[in-house]
């Protein structure tokens, strides 16, 4: 009996010495890049789950992710993981994850989404990252000065130009600076383009050069040179610098802002009581009232040492529980069909920013099948950066319209060819 106690005791000592060296030879690290820190909280939760694990978690800005991550990925280096909002130009670098999470889940939750990191070579079927949540550009009025101006607000289908002459009236009545401003980015600028009938990429991926473009610049070119929208901002700044106008929003100095849903949270605690403020409808052009989509997608990349803990970490993310925690965090509109489907809850927020989310995912059914094509090209981020500097150099006289259009079909077909190289 004693023998066999010892021989019991021997059995489970070295079964425990076994699991504590493989527990020891499994301990991985990888690090995941985001805006902010909305992760955390489920970080913490599958290092719990996963001894021996680490998932380090580097908050960067998004000027890193759009133009840093990609010249790290060219090199070969950069994280394991990282929110990327040019979900298409990035596709080559993606890992598939279908061999670590559930693909039949990711397609049922995601599948709207799921084509836009499906790059040009790509397996159709692949599944190479978590789209958690998506974005709506749109515009941001300050209420308070219209109702000092004794103004009312144009209504839920105005066009860009009664928006534009509405915002002036209101400035020069209160004395405010800027009557309106929009992020200097070829993204909020292709939702104005997209109404005003504007195609930008066909069904093959080739750039578009029509009239809705051209009619599209001429408004936003006229509207510098009539001081509705400030010279200094698109103007001041060269090449493709994306440039987030939101401070003079916050601070009152200009009467319309044109960014996007992301900002509703620092617009609750950056505001507060200063000023009344809404979210309104997609401004119309001719052709629609379209916002456009982005958002982010959380992708691993080819280049970790660990593949599996990568797939791992993003399919625990993707799980429903964790996934409202991470979006209602972040205060993000989902993708996930099964909370557009029973709604999701922001604890914190205001009354103004429900108001304004429910407005933002109301401009949903609205965009236009333009608007996804767009977003999901690979060669969106060419196209945006073309738009950025020719635009901003036919508003200092640098060139005209008819100049920088070709100039901006010019610059997305070489990147095209530079990508087959």
């Amino acid at each position: 009996m004693k023998c066999l106690t010892r021989r019991l005791g021997l059995l489970l000592a070295m079964t425990a010495a076994t699991l504590s060296i493989t527990t020891a030879a499994r301990a991985e690290e990888i690090t995941v890049q985001a805006l902010d820190e909305y992760l955390k909280p489920v970080i913490e939760k599958f290092e719990a789950a996963h001894p021996g694990d680490k998932i380090n978690l580097q908050v960067v800005s998004y000027q890193s992710v759009a133009e840093s991550l990609p010249v790290q990925l060219a090199s070969g280096g950069g994280p394991d993981i990282s929110v990327v909002t040019d979900m298409g130009g990035l596709s080559k670098y993606y890992l598939d994850l279908r061999p670590y999470v559930d693909a039949d889940y990711f397609e049922k939750q995601f599948g709207m989404v799921l084509n836009w990191m499906r790059g040009e070579g790509s397996d159709p079927k692949g599944i190479y990252g978590l789209p958690d949540s998506i974005t709506v550009t749109g515009g941001f009025v300050n209420k308070t000065l219209f109702e000092q101006a004794g103004i009312a607000l144009p209504g839920p289908q105005a066009s860009w130009t009664e928006w534009g002459k509405a915002a002036q009236e209101v400035a020069k009545a209160t004395n405010t600076d800027f009557p309106f401003e929009m992020d200097r980015s070829g993204h909020r600028f292709a939702a104005m383009a997209i109404s005003y009938g504007a195609k930008l990429v066909d069904e093959q991926g080739m750039p578009v050069i029509d009239d809705g473009l051209r009619n599209a610049i001429a408004q936003f070119v006229a509207w510098h040179r009539d001081g509705v929208m400030p010279m200094d901002l698109w103007g001041a700044v060269g090449g493709a610098t994306m440039r987030d106008n939101f401070t003079d929003f916050v601070n009152g100095t200009t009467v319309l802002y044109y960014g996007g849903s992301w900002q509703l949270r620092r617009l609750d605690s950056e505001v507060g009581d200063f000023f009344d403020w809404k979210v309104i409808d997609a401004p119309c052009g001719v052709a629609a009232c379209s916002s456009m989509p982005g958002g982010g997608a959380l992708a691993g990349f080819k280049s970790t040492k660990h593949p599996e803990l990568v797939g791992e970490f993003l399919n625990f993310a993707s799980q429903d529980e964790n996934l409202r925690e991470m979006i209602s965090a972040a205060v993000n509109i989902p993708t996930a069909q099964s909370m557009i489907q029973s709604g999701i809850k922001y604890p914190g927020v205001s009354d103004k920013v429900q108001e304004g989310l429910s407005t933002f995912i109301a401009q949903i059914p609205k965009m236009t099948e333009t608007a996804y094509r767009f977003q999901g090209w690979p060669f969106e981020r060419a196209m945006m950066n073309s738009l950025t500097t020719r635009i901003s150099q036919v508003i200092n006289n640098e060139m005209d319209i008819d100049t920088a259009l070709q100039r901006i079909d010019q610059d997305v077909r070489l990147a095209i060819e530079a990508a087959k190289q």
